[in-house]
């Protein structure tokens, strides 16, 4: 099985940069509009040495991981409350469902103009693409926990901090991880598009900026870069989720 994990996505990526060599080939389109995977291997190299891909590569991780972190604290925390207390879910969940569907690139030039040019919007417009996704999995997590849970708590005289670190938080963790494992997608693809706009550094600003010089081959440096770091965030959200911790909430459903 282990063998197969390796060999089979091993054999796309070969068939893959086959097919780009045979275009680059074959096409009729110039290196500048459509570069090889030799020069686009060559550029890494060439940016890799000169410390700018590491530099941008940070600064988008930088903000991802201040605008998710931040969207997590407060997104599990209001989505417990939600999912049970109902009247605050009455109050505020339609709020919720008002501003989750608004796509969080529609809030750049409010964002421009409240934080001005800098890491400030980028982080607040990956803190909106996760907060209300986080929010309504935790919510609706909450709300799926069997009630005979609580009741067994309200026989054993839980206090309300008790029933949440000891009933709500281990029954949800599965779904709360898998919230996890889709917003950090939608957060890195969010970081990409307000650094095309916002700031003057990480892998959206480098891909602009790239494109505006007709360095097509910077431009897919940043793209594999950017699936790259892709693959790894999703591999450590999977590793979260196979903790063994988790198991509990998976029997409590």
């Amino acid at each position: 099985m282990f063998r197969r994990e390796i060999t089979f996505p091993l054999i796309t990526f070969l068939c893959i940069l086959l097919i780009w060599e045979l275009i680059t080939r074959f096409s009729g389109w110039s290196s500048q509009v459509f570069p090889s995977p030799l020069a686009v291997l060559t550029s890494m190299q060439e940016l890799i040495s000169s410390g700018a891909l590491l530099k941008h590569s940070v600064a988008s991780l930088f903000r991802v991981s201040i605008g998710f972190f931040l969207a997590v604290i407060l997104g599990i925390p209001i989505g417990i409350i939600l999912g049970r207390i109902k009247v605050a879910k009455l109050l505020f969940n339609p709020l919720v469902q008002f501003l989750r569907p608004i796509s969080p690139l529609a809030w750049i030039p409010l964002a421009m103009l409240w934080f001005g040019i800098g890491d400030l919007p980028a982080i607040f417009l990956i803190f909106l693409s996760s907060f209300f996704p986080m929010v309504v999995a935790t919510s609706v997590a909450v709300e799926s926990i069997k009630p005979t849970f609580f009741q067994v708590a309200a026989n054993f005289n839980f206090n309300r901090y008790e029933i949440i670190t000891k009933i709500v938080m281990p029954a949800i963790t599965p779904e709360v991880i898998t919230a996890l494992r889709l917003t950090i997608t939608i957060a890195w693809l969010v970081v990409v598009a307000a650094e095309m706009i916002a700031v003057q550094s990480g892998l959206g600003y480098m891909i602009l900026d790239s494109r505006n010089a007709l360095r097509m081959d910077y431009v897919m440096v940043g793209m594999i870069v950017i699936g790259i770091i892709g693959l790894l965030l999703d591999y450590i959200m999977r590793i979260l989720g196979n903790i063994e911790s988790t198991a509990w909430g998976r029997l409590s459903k």
